[in-house]
C-alpha cells in the first residue's frame, strides 16, 4: 500500500460514466487515469488489486472503486475545419453551439425582459410569447409576468430538439447539439431516439466526462458566423455545471405555488401531429383554472411559450391559447360579413363549407392569428409564398425547379398549419363545453374526411403549351399485353369474370373500343347495355387513332393550340360511339393504383350500376385503366360484389385447407384483419364473400401474378431486403395501401348487406361517417400496421393523415397557379 498525504478540503465525490454508444479514438489506461483524475493530488492512498484500484480520499472519508469501463468506451473526435482543433463529439455527431445569437432578438427584449423576442398578444389575453432564454433570463422572464400582475404561470417549452445549459459565470447559458454539415440548423425529427429528456441527460454525462479527459476543459462555440477565436473553453467540474431544460423550468415550481410547467414538442415546420393536439388537450383537461368550471372570480392565468428563437412554433403556441381564451371567456361572435368572402384556396372554402359552423370557426382563427402577429402571420406567409412560386416561370433557368420545390412546400406547410388551427377550433366548438371527453385524434378519425379533404391540398392549374400535344407521351409502354389478347380484341389484357358479366382490360385505342363492343353485343353475349368506365385519373388524348398522350395531373385546364385535328378526348370517342351504339353509358371514376377507392369512389360505381342494371339486367359492365391491373382488378371485384347483391350469391364450397408456411397471409388473415372481422356483423361471411370475389376476378390472372391478397403479403416481404430506407418506407408504404384496400373491400360488401333493405339510398361515403367512424372503424384504420412483424412498424405510415396525403402526391412538376 503506498500512502500520500493532503489537507485539501473534501469536496463532492468524482465519477466516470460510460457510454457504449460512442464510437471511437481514444481510450484510456490505468496510467493515464492518474495523470487525468488525480493531477490535483488529492487523493490519501491507491490501492492496487487484480480487479481494479481504490483509491481512498480526503482522511478515509471517502472511497471509491475505479473500473476499467472508461478504456473500453470508444469516442469520435471532430473538428470544424483544419485550422480549429480537434476535440470530442457529443453522441458522436454534435458540437456544441450557442442556442440564440444577439441578432435573433428582433424585439431587442433580451435586456429589459430576459428572453429574445418576448411578447404578449395584443388584446385583453395574458398570453405570451419568446425565445430560449438563459437559466437567469428565464427568472427575469417570471418576475416580468408578476410585476404585470399575473399571479399564475403556465409555461410551455415548444422544443423538440435536446438543449444543455452549461455555467458561465453566475447563468446557465443555453447550448444546442449542430451537426457539421449545417451548423446554423437545429437537430429536429431525430427518429427511434429516446425521449428529448432522456437524450439530454445522456448528453450531459457525456460533456462532464469528455471534460473529465481534459482536465476539466469542454469545447464550445460561440460563433459559427465568422469563426473569431473559435472554439471557446468552458470550464466543466462536475455536473451540476451543466443543466438539463428540465431543471431550469420546473425548479420555479418550488418557489412560485401558482407555476407550472410543460413540455410541449411541435414540429418545426407545418402543423402538429395529431398526438401533439392531444397532449396539448390532455394539460387544458387537467388544468382546472382552464376549464369552464374555473373560479371565475380568479384572474386569467399567463401562458407562456417558448421555443428557440420565439417565432414560428412560439406563434403556434400563441395562437392556441387565444383560441382557448376565447372559450373560457365566451368572445361575442365577430362582426357579421355579407356575404363572406370566398376562400382563396380550394380545401379551405370546402372544409368550412362542410364544418359546422365554418364560416364563424375560421373567423374566429382569423381573430386569433392577428392578435399574436407581431413577429409573424400564419396566414400573410402562406400567400406571400404562394407569390413567389407563382412568380416563378417556365422559362426563368435563374431559379429553377429547386425554389420552386422550396416556396411550393413552404406554402402547403403553412396551409396545412392553418388548417389544422381551423379544425383544432371546430374541435374546441365540439369538445370544450363536454371538458373534451374525446381527445383530438379522436374525434378527427369520426370526421375522416377531413383526411381526404388534406390529401388533395396540393392542387395547381394548368396551363399546356402546344407542344406538350404535338409532341406526346405514348402510351403504349403502360401495358405489356401479358394475357396476349391484343391480337384477338386490339387491346392489352383483356378478360371477363367466369360466370359474370363484367370485363376488364388495359387502355383502349378507338379502334379496340369498336371491337370490344362488337364482341360484348355479337350473338353470343348479346348485351344490349354496356356501361364502360374509364378507371384512369390522368388526362388521356388520342392522336393519330392509336397514340394516348399522358399528362399526369388530378386538377387541370387544358388551353392548346390544336394543330392536328386527329387529336380528341376520351369524352369525345364515346360521345361519337354513343351515337351508333345505343344503350352504351360512359362514366369516368378514377382510382388510385395502389391505394384503396375513396369513400366516394365506391358511390360512384355502385350509383352507375345500379342505374344500369336497372335499365338492363342483362347489361355487361366494363372496366379500363391503363394497365388493365390493379384498379381495374379492384372495380371488377367492387362489381362482382355488387352483382351478386343484384342476383344472388352463387354456393361457396368448403374452405379450402392450405398447408403452406404463411398460408393465413395469402389467405388474408392479418391481426388487423381478424380484429375488423371480429367488430363486423357476420364478419367472418363479409370477409368469405370479398375472398370469394378476389379468387373470381383474379381466376384468368395468374400471367400478371396479381391477387390483392397475394400482393399485400409479397410487397411487406419485400421491405427486409431493401437496401436503402427510402426503399424500404415505399415499400411498407404500398403494402399498407394495398391492405386498405382489402379492408375497404370487407366494409364495402358489408354495407352492401346491412343497406340493402333500403336498396342503397343511404351512400357508402355517408354509411362510414354515420356507423362505421362511430363504430371505431377509422380508429383502426388510423393504427394500421403489420403487428405481425414487428420490424416493419412506421408510426406515421400508419396515419390516415400520412398515408392519404402519399395517395395524392404528384409527381407532375407545378405549374399555373395555386388554388
Amino acid at each position: 500500500m503506498g500512502t500520500t498525504a493532503s489537507a485539501a478540503p473534501p469536496t463532492a465525490p468524482e465519477s466516470f460514466h460510460g457510454n457504449g454508444m460512442m464510437d471511437s479514438r481514444q481510450s484510456i489506461s490505468s496510467t493515464s487515469f492518474q495523470a487525468v483524475s488525480l493531477h490535483n493530488s488529492k487523493a490519501k492512498s491507491i490501492i492496487t488489486n487484480k480487479v481494479a484500484p481504490v483509491v481512498i480520499t480526503y482522511n478515509c472519508r471517502q472511497e471509491f472503486q475505479i473500473h476499467d469501463d472508461l478504456p473500453r468506451t470508444h469516442y469520435k473526435m471532430g473538428r470544424i475545419s483544419d485550422s480549429m482543433p480537434e476535440h470530442l463529439l457529443v453522441q458522436g455527431s454534435y458540437f456544441m453551439v450557442l442556442d440564440v445569437f444577439s441578432k435573433a432578438d428582433v424585439l431587442n427584449t433580451t435586456c429589459s425582459c430576459g428572453a429574445p423576442n418576448f411578447r404578449q398578444s395584443t388584446g385583453s389575453y395574458p398570453v405570451f410569447g419568446m425565445g430560449q432564454p438563459s437559466l437567469a433570463g428565464f427568472k427575469q422572464v417570471l418576475q416580468t409576468l408578476q410585476r404585470q400582475g399575473n399571479k399564475e404561470v403556465i409555461v410551455f417549452c415548444l422544443r423538440e430538439e435536446p438543449l444543455l445549459f452549461l455555467r458561465l459565470g453566475d447563468d446557465f447559458i443555453p447550448y444546442s447539439p449542430r451537426r457539421l454539415e449545417n451548423l446554423h440548423e437545429q437537430v429536429h425529427g431525430l427518429s427511434g431516439a429516446p425521449p428529448v429528456e432522456t437524450l439530454e441527460l445522456s448528453m450531459r454525462r457525456e460533456i462532464h466526462d469528455f471534460a473529465r479527459l481534459n482536465q476539466n476543459v469542454f469545447y464550445v462555440y460561440n460563433d459559427i458566423e465568422h469563426f473569431k477565436d473559435e472554439p471557446h473553453t468552458i470550464s466543466i467540474s462536475s455536473e451540476e455545471d451543466i443543466h438539463v431544460t428540465e431543471e431550469v423550468y420546473k425548479r420555479p415550481l418550488f418557489t412560485m405555488p401558482a407555476y407550472s410547467y410543460h413540455r410541449l414538442p411541435l414540429p418545426l415546420e407545418g402543423a402538429p401531429a395529431e398526438e401533439q393536439f392531444d397532449a396539448f388537450v390532455r394539460i387544458l383537461r387537467e388544468t382546472s383554472c382552464l376549464s369552464l368550471n374555473r373560479d371565475v372570480a380568479r384572474p386569467l392565468p399567463a401562458l407562456l411559450f417558448s421555443c428557440h428563437v420565439g417565432v414560428g412554433r412560439t406563434n403556434v403556441g400563441m395562437i392556441l391559447g387565444t383560441l382557448v381564451m376565447q372559450h373560457m371567456m365566451g368572445a361575442p361572435p365577430p362582426p357579421p360579413q355579407s356575404p363572406p368572402p370566398k376562400a382563396q384556396f380550394q380545401v379551405l372554402q370546402m372544409l368550412i363549407d362542410k364544418l359546422p359552423k365554418g364560416q364563424r370557426v375560421m373567423q374566429e382563427v382569423d381573430q386569433a392569428i392577428e392578435l399574436c402577429s407581431e413577429m409573424h402571420n400564419i396566414k400573410q406567409a402562406i400567400y406571400e409564398n404562394k407569390k413567389e412560386l407563382e412568380t416563378i416561370g417556365e422559362e426563368d433557368q435563374s431559379q429553377g425547379s429547386c425554389s420552386k420545390a422550396y416556396f411550393l412546400q413552404r406554402a402547403l406547410q403553412g396551409l396545412e398549419q392553418y388548417i389544422y388551427l381551423i379544425l383544432f377550433n371546430a374541435y374546441l366548438h365540439d369538445q370544450y363545453p363536454l371538458a373534451f371527453a374525446r381527445n383530438f385524434s379522436q374525434w378527427m378519425c369520426a370526421n375522416a374526411w377531413v383526411y381526404r379533404l388534406l390529401a388533395c391540398m396540393n392542387q395547381s392549374e394548368l396551363t399546356a403549351p402546344a407542344d406538350l400535344v404535338t409532341k406526346g407521351v405514348s402510351d403504349a409502354h403502360n401495358a405489356p399485353d401479358v394475357l396476349s389478347t391484343l391480337k384477338e380484341v386490339k387491346v392489352a389484357n383483356f378478360r371477363r369474370v367466369p360466370k359474370m358479366p363484367i370485363y376488364g382490360m388495359a387502355q383502349p385505342t378507338s379502334e379496340a373500343i369498336e371491337v370490344v363492343l362488337a364482341y360484348l353485343k355479337d350473338e353470343r353475349r348479346k348485351h344490349k347495355c354496356v356501361l364502360w368506365v374509364n378507371l384512369r385519373a390522368e388526362v388521356v388524348l388520342e392522336a393519330y387513332t392509336h397514340i394516348f398522350l399522358s399528362i399526369f395531373l388530378y386538377v387541370y385546364v387544358f388551353a392548346c393550340v390544336c394543330v392536328c385535328v386527329c387529336v380528341c378526348t376520351l369524352q369525345d370517342i364515346f360521345s361519337q360511339k354513343s351515337i351508333c351504339q345505343p344503350g352504351l353509358n360512359y362514366h369516368r371514376i378514377p382510382l388510385a393504383d395502389r391505394a384503396g377507392p375513396r369513400e366516394t369512389d365506391f358511390d360512384q360505381l355502385l350509383e352507375a350500376m345500379k342505374h344500369v342494371q336497372a335499365e338492363d339486367s342483362q347489361a355487361a359492365f366494363v372496366f379500363n385503366c391503363a394497365s388493365g391491373k390493379a384498379s381495374t382488378t379492384t372495380a371488377m371485384t367492387i362489381a362482382a360484389l355488387s352483382w351478386w347483391h343484384f342476383t344472388g350469391f352463387p354456393e361457396f364450397g368448403e374452405e379450402e385447407i392450405v398447408s403452406v408456411p404463411d398460408a393465413k397471409y395469402t389467405k388474408g388473415e392479418f391481426e388487423v384483419v381478424m380484429k375488423l372481422v371480429r367488430l363486423l356483423p357476420d364478419g367472418h361471411q363479409m370477409k368469405r364473400e370479398v375472398d370469394a370475389a378476389l379468387d373470381s376476378v383474379s381466376e384468368t390472372m395468374t400471367p400478371m401474378h396479381y391477387h390483392l391478397r397475394e400482393i399485400i403479403i409479397s410487397t411487406c416481404r419485400q421491405v427486409k431486403s431493401s437496401k436503402t430506407e427510402q426503399e424500404s418506407r415505399a415499400l411498407l408504404l404500398r403494402s399498407l395501401q394495398y391492405l386498405e384496400r382489402y379492408i375497404y373491400l370487407i366494409l364495402f360488401n358489408t354495407y352492401l348487406h346491412l343497406e340493402k333493405t333500403s336498396s342503397w339510398t343511404r351512400p357508402f361515403s355517408v354509411w362510414m361517417q354515420e356507423v362505421a367512424a362511430r363504430a371505431g372503424i377509422y380508429d383502426l384504420l388510423n393504427q394500421l400496421e403489420f403487428s405481425e412483424f414487428e420490424n416493419l412498424k412506421d408510426s406515421s405510415l400508419a396515419r390516415l393523415r400520412t398515408r392519404w396525403q402519399e395517395q395524392n402526391r404528384s409527381s407532375a412538376p407545378f405549374r399555373g397557379e395555386l388554388i
